[in-house]
């Protein structure tokens, strides 16, 4: 049985890479809702719906356990979801909480980048109320950054510019921690590394739910002890053009990480 992975496009891939890592004889589905992308822009009920649609598809494989690889989808889905289905169902959030945590003894305060709907569902704002008592996350919507994704638009000068316009508003040396919260972000770890201030750290939810995703799977012993590792690709509009796409970004988050 497979563990499955979903995103509305090929941002979830950069999650797929870390799951890969720890989890070297598993294997994976991974579904993009190629139909719909993106979801970041869109509304809560648009969103509910495409997701609920793609699980209905993705449970039709053998499937032991899904990683909702979205923090928009998971914010606006994952309850639903896991009152649905019986198998385990691991969802993203914005990592705020280690952001923090890296920055208490410098005082220094967290950037957290994410799409705009995911800035306002309430999901976003409670995880940030929670942990955040002394007012140190500034939040940046980056709308367009999905949508060049999607394009495999990751080191240009485009993208360069991009950020700097984004960014100029703000004081770098004030910042400890720029969080990545949503899973297209990682692509663009490389042009942030070579734009950000060398004391700024980068951070993802990534390693986190795949933590989260071992110790589900532990728990009812169905993690996998030896075998070669199967990746499937799937997408909503079947295209085989898309899912060459998918394999393309693997091979470019692959090398972002090496």
């Amino acid at each position: 049985m497979r563990i499955a992975f979903f995103d509305s496009g090929i941002g979830g891939i950069t999650v797929l890479h870390e799951a890969m890592k720890q989890l070297p004889h598993e294997d994976f589905l991974y579904f993009a809702d190629t139909l719909h992308v993106p979801y970041g822009t869109k509304s809560k009920d648009e969103v509910l719906a495409f997701v609920k649609k793609s699980v209905d598809m993705i449970i039709k494989e053998e499937v032991k356990a899904l990683v909702i690889a979205c923090n928009t989808a998971t914010s606006i889905a994952i309850a639903e979801l896991r009152k649905t289905y019986e198998m385990p169902i691991i969802g993203m959030e914005p990592a705020v909480k280690p952001a923090l945590e890296m920055n208490r003894s410098s005082g220094k305060r967290v950037l957290v980048f994410a799409t705009p709907l995911t800035l306002k569902q309430s999901k976003y704002r409670e995880l940030v109320s929670r942990m955040d008592d002394m007012g140190m996350v500034d939040s940046v919507p980056l709308p367009e950054l999905v949508e060049f994704c999607e394009q495999l638009n990751v080191e240009s000068q485009q993208i360069t510019d991009y950020f700097h316009a984004k960014l100029e508003p703000f004081d770098l040396r004030m910042y400890g921690t720029v969080v990545l919260g949503c899973t297209h972000y990682p692509f663009y770890r490389g042009v942030l590394r070579k734009i950000l201030p060398n004391h700024i750290q980068i951070v993802d939810g990534s390693s986190g739910t795949v933590n989260r995703l071992i110790q589900l799977l532990s728990d009812r012993n169905q993690l996998l002890g030896e075998g070669q590792s199967n990746i499937k690709f799937m997408c909503s509009s079947n295209e085989t053009a898309y899912i060459q796409k998918m394999e393309k970004a693997l091979e470019i988050i692959q090398a972002i990480g090496e």
